[in-house]
């Protein structure tokens, strides 16, 4: 018997929790999960290693202050040497954004761009009725991710400046299907879950 195909809404939301539940590993459950991701496929490996290169210096960076900057026990004797407390948090901090980084590529390479701006569209549907534009923001969205999955590696900042070239007869097909009563509760169960986390 086949699954059910669960909304676009649905799998953002699910994902949206998960990147807060990866916020909450720490220690082995954390090695554990990053080690689990060599079973993603390489495709997916691939998306994760090109997100990572881009961000290797916010993960250096990240690394160096918590190392240096949590205080505790010296890990060697001696001038400049980090703490044996900031290394084990700067361990579990770029070990969670690793993780992170790795769940947003499986993310992108499994759900089509439509279906990721229909879902956006319908969970950002309740601002409505604050007077917010859903469908101009999901459109800025389109352009955004857009713009951060093409643009080259810059070898000069001018070309940071470049007018990149817009595909005028470029079209997104938005599914936009209502919300089954299994949709429904699914999304309960993760305002549920939500409140979990961050409240525990």
């Amino acid at each position: 018997m086949p699954l059910p195909t669960l909304h676009p809404a649905v799998r953002l939301a699910g994902w949206l929790l998960l990147l807060l539940a990866i916020q909450r590993l720490a220690g082995a459950p954390l090695i554990v999960a990053l080690a689990a991701t060599g079973l993603l496929g390489s495709a997916i490996l691939a998306r994760a290693g090109r997100l990572i290169r881009r961000t290797r210096w916010l993960l250096v960076s990240l690394a160096i202050i918590f190392a240096w900057g949590v205080a505790g026990d010296p890990l060697w004797s001696g001038f400049g040497a980090p703490t044996r407390e900031g290394v084990e948090e700067a361990a579990t901090q770029v070990g969670r954004l690793l993780l992170v980084l790795i769940t947003v590529a499986a993310f992108l390479e499994k759900m089509p761009l439509g279906m990721l701006l229909s879902g956006s569209r319908r969970l950002l549907q309740p601002l409505r009725w604050t007077g917010i534009d859903v469908d101009r923001g999901v459109i800025r969205l389109m352009l955004a991710l857009r713009y951060a999955e093409e643009l080259p590696r810059p070898r000069d900042w001018r070309t940071l400046l470049a007018v990149p070239a817009v595909n005028s007869a470029e079209t997104v097909e938005l599914d936009d299907a209502p919300l089954s009563p299994g949709d429904r509760l699914l999304l309960a169960c993760g305002v549920v879950a939500l409140l979990a986390i961050v409240l525990l």
